[in-house]
């Protein structure tokens, strides 16, 4: 199989400022089932932050929004080739090697680290740099998808069992796992995902296709409609659920 092409990019997430980026935030929320998953726990997390916070593997920070920046000093922390790697465009953040984080130990109240840790090869060390930089007591959220597709093509290495998320994190004195959607809300964003894909051909021939699927629109209206109700209610089972988030203290 080759891992040099990509045909269906995820589109990077942007935060919710200015009228166009506000309308493209939340029709992502309503369309990526795996997007408003995490957003539905970040936006608890980070609305109950003080002091100061790291966001590893930040990319376009777009849920810094979600942060009292009164209360709240927000730190940005990617890649030095993110924005090759990712199309990222961002100035305005700190770099680093995708190992050891450049701040001191003990210096972070909170940290969130979204949907990044399956991009990293060495992903212990970027784990035990997590710890090391919390202080006593802080606080990190971290999520990673688990019914996900091959993205960002090569640097995309694994998918977390909910038993090697707990060897991963056991340092920590904390640690909570949940699980985001369930199987019913995993199909429901496998559907979504179809549906764009071949509604957005990239070839000529798949032009063909497209009254069929534009047939088909309703059953996938359907299937979104219930992958929102399996979030709110944890309708199916949730043992193959979208991803999770893991809630650690040091």
């Amino acid at each position: 199989m080759s891992t040099t092409k990509e045909s269906f990019k995820p589109k990077s997430n942007t935060p919710p400022i200015g009228f166009f980026n506000s309308i493209r935030f939340y029709i992502r929320l309503c369309l990526d089932l795996q997007t408003i998953s995490a957003y539905r726990h970040l936006k608890d997390f980070l609305q109950n932050t003080n002091g100061q916070l790291l966001d590893v593997g930040c990319g376009g920070s777009p849920y810094r929004f979600l942060i009292n920046e009164n209360s709240t000093r927000y730190f940005g922390l990617d890649i030095v080739d993110a924005d090759e790697k990712f199309n990222y465009n961002r100035k305005d953040i700190y770099s680093f090697d995708g190992n050891k984080i450049p701040f001191s130990e003990n210096h972070f109240d909170f940290l969130i680290c979204t949907e990044v840790l399956e991009h990293v090869e060495n992903y212990q060390s970027l784990v035990d740099e997590i710890y090391r930089v919390l202080k006593s007591n802080g606080k990190a959220l971290i999520t990673i998808p688990w019914s996900a597709r091959f993205h960002y093509i090569p640097y995309d290495y694994f998918r977390y069992t909910p038993t090697t998320l707990l060897k991963m994190f056991s340092h920590f004195k904390d640690i909570e796992i949940i699980p985001r959607g369930t199987d019913v809300t995993s199909i429901a964003a496998k559907l979504i995902v179809l549906f764009v894909r071949n509604i957005l051909p990239n070839n000529l021939l798949r032009y063909l296709f497209i009254p069929f699927w534009l047939i088909a629109s309703p059953i996938v209206i359907i299937g979104m409609i219930l992958g929102h109700i399996s979030l709110l209610t944890r309708f199916g089972n949730d043992s193959d659920p979208l991803g999770y988030t893991i809630l650690v203290k040091k």
